[in-house]
Formats: structure tokens, C-alpha cells, sequence
């Protein structure tokens, strides 16, 4: 009798029982979910603007492209992940210092994200190139 539904991943091997086998992409995506013990500290949008120095407006456009993460809070009003500075700085890096435009931005952030994550991964494995990173 097998009770799973169809297309559930395979078990592990005979004699383990109805345990299914765990590969590193499973376990890398079941601990991506993290509970904080505390509170995260959340950013109101005039912090932000205060702190990066950019208008509230432009912030809000950001926010509307996709290059921001941004919630809502019981109120309804915009509330920011601490490192939004950072990141509102590195688009105005990008945006200054290679004259891309706000569309471009956001596939060269992904990009820079994705090479941060494969560096990591290679870190964590223990391989090393002989190149050092170019990050």
C-alpha cells in the first residue's frame, strides 16, 4: 500500500522505512525558512529616505519596479528590511556610475545576487578557484 500522492519524491533506501531521501537542494530549501527570536527592527519609508538620502517618492518607485522589497504593516503603511539603505545605494551606484537605466538595474542585481549566492556555494563546498573573486 503506498499512501503517497503521485509524484512525491522517492524514499530512501530498503530497510529505512518510509523516509524520503533528503538531497542538498531539500535541505537548502527547508532551512531557508527562519523564525526570528526577536523581533526584526522594520523601517518606516521617511526613515529610509532620511537614511539613503533619496526622496520619498523615488523610493516609492522603486518599491513599484521591484528593485526594493517592501511590506505593509497592521496600519497599511510601507515598511523596510534594515539593509534597504544598502541597497538603495547600490542602485545609485549603478545608476551614476554606469548610466544604466532602472529596468537594467534590477537584471544586474539579480546577476550580482545570483554570483553572491554561487561564490557562497563554492565556499561552503571547499573548492577554491585560483582566481579570487571578482566581487
Amino acid at each position: 500500500m503506498n499512501d503517497r500522492p503521485s509524484g512525491a519524491a522517492p524514499t530512501g533506501r530498503a530497510g529505512w522505512g518510509d523516509r524520503p531521501v533528503r538531497t542538498g537542494a531539500d535541505i537548502t530549501a527547508s532551512t531557508a525558512v527562519r523564525y526570528a527570536l526577536v523581533p526584526v527592527r522594520r523601517l518606516s519609508l521617511d526613515a529610509v529616505a532620511r537614511l539613503s538620502g533619496l526622496h520619498p517618492d523615488l523610493i516609492l518607485r522603486f518599491v513599484a519596479l521591484g528593485l526594493v522589497d517592501a511590506d505593509r504593516d497592521a496600519a497599511g503603511h510601507l515598511v523596510f528590511d534594515p539593509t534597504a539603505p544598502a541597497v538603495l545605494a547600490r542602485i545609485q551606484r549603478l545608476r551614476s556610475g554606469l548610466c544604466l537605466n532602472y529596468a537594467s538595474i534590477g537584471l544586474v542585481l539579480d546577476l550580482l545576487d545570483r554570483i553572491s549566492l554561487l561564490e557562497a556555494a563554492l565556499r561552503g563546498r571547499g573548492t577554491r578557484s585560483e582566481n579570487p573573486p571578482w566581487t
